[in-house]
């Protein structure tokens, strides 16, 4: 059973989103907070294994809250929700950690899958997000980025290489197994090694240094 903190200063999208996870076998809704001022205190209580993280609120924003969060011991894994897909914001709470990012507007089922997948130690991004966040990275500053990215990637062998491609392009581990002709338990061995090599705390943030790397 997977435990959910909900994070959101409206009280009418918590109780959708709870309405929502909760008819998940798999999911539980644990707690609920109104503000990011509220969440480590929340995470300490209830132990979740996912918070989702609405990134505008009055007090303190998501991004704070996610880099609090975060920087606690056995931290949770952190979705960011929000209804503005450009919001920097969102692009630095990803480079601090979050496992995800995904809009108010997605479908229910999506939802559920969403924090299925990061609960399972995989990033979620939407399709058209993710297309606007490579936009974003590809946007500042390239050819530095390139050299510091191009730099950090010297120490991964080929193979890691290939499985850091197939990561950036949002693949799951069964799919780059099958691609790659590999077992699952393989592909998360390397996907390990990944992170540790590169200092990287997810797989978005593995997928943010290939794209700057200009390998995808």
């Amino acid at each position: 059973m997977t435990r959910v903190l909900i994070v959101d200063d409206e009280a009418l999208v918590r109780a959708g989103l709870r309405m929502i996870l909760s008819a998940a076998d798999d999911l539980e809704v644990v707690a609920e907070a109104e503000d990011g001022a509220d969440v480590v205190d929340a995470v300490r209580a209830h132990r979740p294994d996912v918070v989702l993280m609405d990134i505008r609120m009055p007090r303190l924003d998501g991004l704070a809250a996610t880099r609090a969060v975060l920087a606690l011991e056995e931290a949770p894994r952190v979705v960011v929700l929000t209804t503005f897909d450009l919001d920097d914001y969102v692009f630095r709470a990803l480079e601090a950690g979050a496992s995800g990012f995904l809009l108010k507007d997605t479908p229910p089922r999506d939802l559920v899958r969403a924090v299925q997948v990061v609960a399972a130690g995989e990033a979620m991004l939407s399709p058209a997000v993710t297309r606007r966040l490579i936009g974003h990275f590809a946007g500042s500053g390239p050819s530095s980025r390139q050299r510091m990215a191009l730099a950090r990637l010297e120490a991964l062998t080929p193979r890691e290489r290939e499985v850091l491609v197939a990561v950036a392009r949002g693949l799951s581990n069964a799919e780059i197994g099958r691609e790659l002709f590999m077992s699952e338990a393989t592909v998360k061995a390397h996907v390990s090694r990944l992170l540790s090599k590169l200092d990287a705390g997810n797989r978005v943030q593995v997928a943010i240094l290939a794209h700057d790397a200009g390998l995808t």
